[in-house]
């Protein structure tokens, strides 16, 4: 399969690798910048180009889309006028995806949005426990994903990349990843609201932390993203009727309390690789995973896990979220 990998910043180079490892052998990788280029070359062996020529658009079988959010939509655009299927990164930014939704259905073109922790294998373990309804229904939950933004990419300045710009903030950007694979258990809240400000001098003028409260018909959560936590912390208390789950991806278990039998049960995860200069819990094997099950759908035409319908819903959640950034003084 012939691919246009689209952006060679961390994230591209991290789908080059995805592909490589999943035996790919025809990638082109596209980029403005030369030294991102001459990185890709050098590590990857990869071809690289500067030009999007009409022939390099056609000749391609798949596009992967890993540039900054801001420029998504033209290149989905750019995919669906040439009948191609995309996989793109997370979103952050709902203007335009409506209408290139409708097109790409109409031409039957795919277009896979990210939902990269979806194949991560603690999320997976607990959508099973939760979604097998042994232990009733879910009562409430609290989620905290927090990262200090300059551990992020410590190679590079924060004021050099997208995640230092208010619209497409890091902090912004995360609530949507995490909603991604939260809501694919939990389902859509029939209420949202939120808090969400500037903290701490990261030297940008960015909201650095949202408090996000759901409400469902009979169950309530909250989740808070923020980029000033000096431990990257991923944690998750969940109760259900019956049950209690507690992750924290720093123990790499998931603790389930069993109310009626009174013990624990402890859901190990195995181990995986993380890429040099990322976190150690930021493992490779999810993400070649999620790009094998978009090669899978484009090679034998079935759904992807994610849509840009659902990937709508999730970002006019957030949206909504930020209109209620109010509150009653004390």
């Amino acid at each position: 399969m012939k691919v246009l990998q689209i952006g060679l910043g961390s994230m591209g180079k991290r789908r080059v690798r995805n592909c490589l490892a999943l035996g790919a052998k025809d990638i082109i990788g596209f980029d403005f910048r030369e030294d991102r280029r001459n990185e890709a070359k050098d590590k990857y062996g990869i071809k690289t180009t500067d030009k999007l020529t009409d022939e390099l658009l056609s000749e391609r079988d798949v596009y992967i889309i890993s540039t900054p959010p801001n420029h998504h939509l033209e290149y989905i655009q750019t995919a669906v006028k040439n009948k191609k299927p995309a996989f793109v990164e997370a979103s952050v930014l709902k203007q335009g995806l409506e209408a290139v939704s409708k097109e790409a259905k109409e031409k039957n073109v795919l277009i896979a949005p990210s939902c990269t922790f979806r194949f991560f294998p603690p999320i997976k373990t607990i959508k099973e426990i939760v979604q097998s309804k042994k232990y009733g229904k879910i009562c409430n939950f609290v989620y905290h994903m927090g990262q200090y933004l300059p551990d992020w990419h410590p190679w590079e300045d924060i004021r050099d990349f997208y995640v230092s710009k208010k619209e497409t903030s890091a902090t912004r950007e995360m609530i949507p990843f995490e909603l991604t694979w939260i809501l694919d258990i939990t389902g859509i809240p029939q209420e949202v609201s939120a808090f969400y400000g500037k903290t701490f001098n990261l030297g940008v003028d960015i909201d650095d932390v949202y408090s996000v409260n759901l409400r469902y018909k009979d169950f309530l959560g909250t989740l808070i993203v923020d980029v000033v936590s000096r431990f990257a912390t991923r944690s998750l208390t969940l109760n259900l009727e019956k049950a209690q789950i507690r992750w924290n991806w720093e123990d790499r278990i998931i603790k389930l309390y069993e109310a009626d039998s009174k013990r624990w049960i402890h859901y190990f995860e195995p181990e995986g690789q993380a890429e040099s200069g990322y976190n150690k819990n930021i493992v490779e094997e999810m993400y070649v995973q999620e790009i094998n099950a978009f090669l899978d759908s484009v090679k034998n035409k079935k759904p992807f896990p994610n849509t840009l319908d659902e990937d709508i819903k999730i970002l006019t959640i957030l949206e909504k979220s930020e209109q209620t950034n109010k509150g009653n003084k004390i």
